[in-house]
């Protein structure tokens, strides 16, 4: 069993712990995919470690894992904003250069995007990324074009827990039509003064598509579709070329988007119930963006005292699971068993009292997707609560 699944103890610790003070650290790594004819995938991966550069040490922990795909004709280095900005905080990002010239192909960028993600769960990046230190959760992000092929990764793909996507541009095979498939929590955040990629003709046309039941969209006032980035010659080239152009600067554009994107993360990402409430009042008293929403997020009462338990007295076995769970210790036959995703929906699971065991349930998990759940137990006045991870 891998040291990461100690106890539920060390769980809420993972989940509660967002104040990290970790260095930037980076390596260079290519990822194979013997499922596409072993097509090479070079990436840059930055990782919290316990001093700044090149291969360093990665810092004590288990991180999520967030995939980012570059903008046309970008690289990964004009996304220094946000390994400066997401790393400290405990992530661990990966930039794919793949589908870097004047021809990229869409749908190989979107499976690049996808495969990453398992990928660097399953095998890590390299000696300095090992598995171990890579966590359950994880989100693909991407700029523009890696934005529309966010959402071509994101399509049917129930293995990642939450997408982000910056002035999301429509890609071939469409990202309007994939976002249809699309279930994930997601959140779009739209330049108002956009013109390579207008909300009006590309994000608002792939948000109203997405059959998410949580998503919001952010407009970010007065914003350009460049400066979500760093400095890019390429996409300032193309920008100068088109109108209206951006009222506000860089550095208030990625102020602007950080403080929506970090508390989305902090819920989705770190289970932090607190985030989901702030995340709900930034966007209606924030005077730099406006914005549009299927319904709000919030944890549910059952999965905040899940959160904020200190006991965890049901006994759930095998931690992690990949079939099925055993309830063991306060949970009986007359239990009623109710069990949370981090997103505070309820999950429906089909469970029965074992034959050969006294106070012991089995449930089978098999259809619920890897990552974290939360598990009440009730019978009469009395509850208990526990956690497992699903593999």
């Amino acid at each position: 069993m891998p040291s990461r699944f100690f106890s539920p103890f060390f769980f809420l610790f993972i989940l509660s712990n967002h104040l990290y003070s970790q260095q930037v650290g980076h390596t260079q790594f290519t990822f194979v995919d013997a499922s596409r004819g072993n097509r090479s995938i070079q990436s840059e991966v930055y990782y919290p470690a316990t001093s700044a550069g090149n291969n360093t040490p990665i810092a004590a922990g288990i991180f999520p894992i967030i995939v980012f795909g570059h903008g046309f004709v970008m690289t990964p280095s004009a996304y220094q904003n946000f390994w400066d900005d997401l790393v400290p905080e405990g992530y661990i990002l990966a930039f794919p250069s793949t589908e870097g010239g004047f021809a990229p192909v869409h749908a190989d960028f979107g499976a690049d995007l996808k495969f990453l993600v398992g990928e660097i769960q399953t095998n890590g990046a390299g000696a300095s990324v090992p598995s171990t230190s890579v966590g359950n959760l994880s989100a693909i992000m991407g700029h523009s074009m890696g934005g529309g092929c966010s959402f071509l990764a994101a399509e049917n793909n129930t293995g990642i827990t939450t997408m982000i996507s910056f002035a999301a541009a429509n890609t071939n095979p469409s990202s309007i039509t994939a976002a249809q498939m699309v279930s994930v929590p997601v959140l779009v955040f739209s330049g108002a003064n956009d013109c390579v990629a207008p909300p009006t003709t590309q994000q608002n046309l792939i948000y109203a598509s997405t059959s998410s039941s949580y998503k919001t969209q952010v407009y970010i006032t007065g914003g350009s579709h460049c400066y979500f980035a760093d400095y890019n010659f390429n996409c300032a080239f193309g920008e100068a070329t088109c109108s209206p152009s951006p009222t506000i600067t860089r550095a208030e554009q990625h102020d602007a988007t950080s403080t929506f994107l970090k508390l989305w993360l902090a819920y989705y990402l770190k289970g932090d119930c607190s985030k989901a409430q702030e995340f709900q009042d930034s966007l209606s008293a924030s005077p730099r963006i406006t914005f549009r929403q299927s319904q709000p997020i919030a944890c549910t009462t059952g999965i905040q005292q899940a959160l904020n338990a200190t006991d965890f007295s049901l006994h759930i076995f095998p931690n992690p699971a990949e079939n099925y769970i055993m309830i063991d210790g306060k949970a009986g036959a007359e239990t009623e068993i109710t069990i949370y995703n981090l997103v505070g929906e309820k999950i429906k699971v089909s469970y029965s009292e074992s034959p050969n065991a006294k106070n012991r349930l089995k449930i089978n998990v098999s259809g619920l997707k890897k990552g974290i759940y939360f598990v009440e137990g009730k019978e009469a006045e009395n509850s208990w609560r526990g956690r497992f991870v699903r593999e």
